[in-house]
């Protein structure tokens, strides 16, 4: 009976591609518990997960060109905004970054779950993503214990890999 629960509850992860989706791929064992979805950016690689997983995908932006990703992140503000309520979830996980932003102010103004969990790239200094989504997160979870200094509130996970 509490598997059964637990598929009913829709969880969606995203990341943007990288090293965010490679530890976003670390959560798999909860992708059989929970019915899920994934949103990443849409690349050659990425494309390949289409075979196994339900999928997503945003437009790829690089912040080192301002103009053309201003564009981009309001086209995959509108894009987060039609995914989640196409999906309905009732959590959003992500391993962030820039990508995900939208997608968890979406989740909060729908009441539903956040749940952050800062790069394990970052052992002494915040992520802007995850600045930017620890007032509203649910949950925040870091990997590394000396990041509690810039996140008080957060939760030491340990490292997902």
């Amino acid at each position: 009976m509490k598997k059964r629960q637990k598929k009913n509850k829709k969880i969606l992860f995203i990341s943007s591609i990288g090293g965010h989706l490679t530890q976003l791929m670390q959560l798999k064992p909860l992708f059989e518990e929970y019915d899920y979805h994934i949103v990443t950016e849409k690349s050659e690689i990425t494309l390949k997960l289409r075979e196994k997983h339900p999928i997503s995908y945003l437009v790829y932006g690089a912040r080192n060109y301002p103009v053309k990703y201003l564009f981009k992140f309001s086209y995959n503000v509108i894009k987060s905004l039609f995914i989640f309520l196409r999906e309905k979830p009732d959590i959003v996980i992500t391993t962030g970054a820039h990508t995900s932003v939208p997608m968890c102010y979406i989740a909060k103004l729908f009441r539903k779950k956040v749940v952050f969990i800062e790069s394990f790239a970052k052992s002494k200094s915040p992520t802007l993503s995850g600045r930017m989504v620890y007032p509203i997160a649910d949950l925040f979870i870091v990997q590394w214990e000396t990041m509690k200094e810039f996140y008080p509130n957060a939760v030491h996970g340990g490292s997902i890999y």
